[in-house]
């Protein structure tokens, strides 16, 4: 079985334990044994007649060895980012200047979502923490278990998704629990960034097991459920076909990807299949308006036609360095590695144009567009923000 990230892996042990008290030790043995024989890391390609492109600014957060994945977000010109040790500052986007920097005595996962007068973040112990946007604490509720992905904040309540296969919609105001969906996850499930998204009267969430869901954001009912992909093999790990990263949503459709499985795009209304294709990416995807982007669980950046899933592009040269989710961006589609490096492709042609560094440590998240370019967030904490081409 290809293994794209060591620490999903692992987390998919944990998350057996998580949701059922144990595991057989004969599939844990399996899994881990799986995890441990991942390839070394191949050598970077020379740059070519690519160029080497510096961060505009860089800022440093306390970071974390494990793999917890903690995304940034912005709102206007602000920058808000979190860390492990309770940390949420607010950054200026156009040179990193620290604006404020709070601290909780909590440990943040999933990162920041963001509103128009409010910022929220879930924690590891089951918290969900509602700030204004100087970081004053509005309110702290408790939820069922570990908050996955940030919250996605709407004008009518706090969304958040649990590491028990909940999502919840919470009170704007106060925090209360209004409503809460729950689907029954497989034995075995991948751990790594997972985001909701949300367009017009529909909250739109990738499952495990390869479905796709919209669920009516007044009452958290399912309004279509959809597969992306149907698990395939005899044993759990072969099973393993969750959707992966966020929904991503354009015009009239919403798309989706899948770990061993496949990436397609889906009607908004009715969750009717426009096009899908076989792909497996443990990361994700993104789109634009001409094409949607994904790395396949061999590190292959793929680029294919939104209108109907025609092959676009693929760029092959960063195999095996375990990328992220790539970012769409000006004329350039950007993605990350294990090593904290930031590639830079051609949107067009998936050309390799730049290269970037940052602090050595691996990137979970996808690259956050921001005026101008795009900001990084990685496992160690550092944030480096890096032009991108108009």
């Amino acid at each position: 079985m290809p293994v794209a990230n060591r620490a999903l892996c692992v987390g998919a042990a944990a998350k057996r334990m998580t949701l059922l008290g144990s595991v057989l030790p004969m599939l844990l043995a399996a899994l881990l044994a799986a995890c441990s024989s991942a390839p070394p890391v191949p050598s970077l390609p020379p740059l070519g007649s690519a160029l080497e492109r510096s961060a505009l600014w860089t800022t440093s957060l306390s970071g974390s060895k494990l793999a917890v994945a903690l995304v940034p977000a912005r709102l206007g010109d602000a920058i808000y980012a979190a860390s492990v040790d309770g940390t949420v500052v607010q950054l200026n986007a156009s040179n990193g200047g620290e604006v404020w920097r709070k601290s909780f005595d909590v440990t943040f996962s999933g990162g920041v979502g963001v509103g128009p007068d409010m910022i929220a973040l879930g924690t590891l112990g089951g918290e969900v923490l509602a700030l204004k946007p100087d970081g004053t604490l509005l309110w702290r509720v408790r939820v069922t278990s570990e908050v996955m992905g940030p919250p996605l904040i709407r004008e009518d309540f706090v969304v958040v998704r649990t590491a028990d296969a909940r999502i919840v919609g919470l009170d704007l105001t106060s925090g209360e629990r209004r409503w809460n969906f729950q689907h029954t996850p497989p034995p075995l499930v991948l751990r790594g960034y997972r985001a909701l998204t949300s367009r017009g009267p529909s909250i739109f969430a990738g499952l495990s097991g390869g479905k796709l869901t919209a669920i009516n954001a007044v009452n958290g009912v399912p309004r279509w459920e959809t597969p992306v992909s149907t698990p395939r093999g005899t044993t759990e790990i072969e099973r393993i076909s969750d959707v992966t990263g966020a929904p991503w949503v354009g015009d009239d459709r919403v798309c989706a990807v899948t770990y061993q499985g496949r990436i397609g795009c889906f009607n908004l209304d009715n969750g009717n299949l426009i096009w899908n294709r076989e792909l497996s990416s443990a990361t994700g995807m993104t789109g634009d308006a001409r094409n949607v982007y994904s790395t396949d669980a061999k590190s292959v950046v793929v680029a294919l036609a939104r209108a109907d899933g025609a092959p676009a592009w693929k760029q092959a040269a960063f195999e095996g360095r375990r990328l992220s989710t790539p970012a769409a961006a000006g004329n350039e589609v950007v993605v990350c590695d294990l090593e904290g490096y930031v590639h830079f492709l051609d949107r067009d042609t998936g050309a390799v144009i730049a290269r970037g560094s940052t602090d050595g440590y691996p990137v979970d998240v996808p690259p956050l567009p921001i005026p101008g370019g795009v900001l990084i967030q990685t496992r160690d904490g550092t944030l480096a923000a890096f032009s991108i081409a108009r």
